[in-house]
């Protein structure tokens, strides 16, 4: 377990939020090792800082799927490069009816719950990605959800807004 010296999660194992495992929706999850209470800082997404061009030039951490990245974007421009030096943080999936959200603090970027989550809980959050391309088909099931939930957008993809 990773945490920076100024997030408030625990640090021990016995007491931690959660814990790293496989994930029915995708590969490996982060789950609620106890009850979480509602608003709390969980985990923080560490990982390397990098501007948007070294990003285009790494790209996909997964040859079998180019669209697969560990990176956070952040309100400057620059990225969170979880695949380096990341935190548990970077195996949260997606889901669109999250029990988390990521809130970015001076640069940093932390995982608050929503709600109270039962213990055995698979976290998630919205990741509400955003391209600047038209979102055909193809576009939308590259960027495929496996959330589940009833209100699913069957994308991670953020709904454009429409022009007036």
């Amino acid at each position: 377990m990773r945490y920076s010296k100024d997030t408030e999660a625990p640090s021990s194992p016995e007491t931690a939020f959660h814990v790293v495992k496989n994930s029915k929706i995708h590969g490996r999850g982060v789950f609620a090792a106890r009850k979480i209470p509602a608003d709390t800082r969980i985990v923080e997404y560490c990982g390397e800082r990098i501007d948007n061009d070294t990003a285009n030039e790494r790209g996909s951490s997964d040859p079998d799927n180019p669209f697969h990245t560990f990176f956070f974007s952040l309100e400057d421009g620059r990225m969170i490069d979880g695949g380096v030096d990341g935190s548990d943080a970077r195996w949260i999936n997606h889901s669109c009816d999250p029990n988390c959200e990521a809130r970015e603090e001076e640069g940093r970027v932390f995982i608050y719950s929503l709600r109270d989550i039962k213990r055995g809980e698979e976290l998630n959050y919205d990741y509400g990605l955003v391209l600047e391309e038209r979102y055909t088909k193809a576009v939308k099931e590259s960027y495929a959800c496996r959330c589940g939930a009833v209100n699913c957008r069957h994308t991670m993809l953020a709904p454009k807004r429409r022009k007036r």
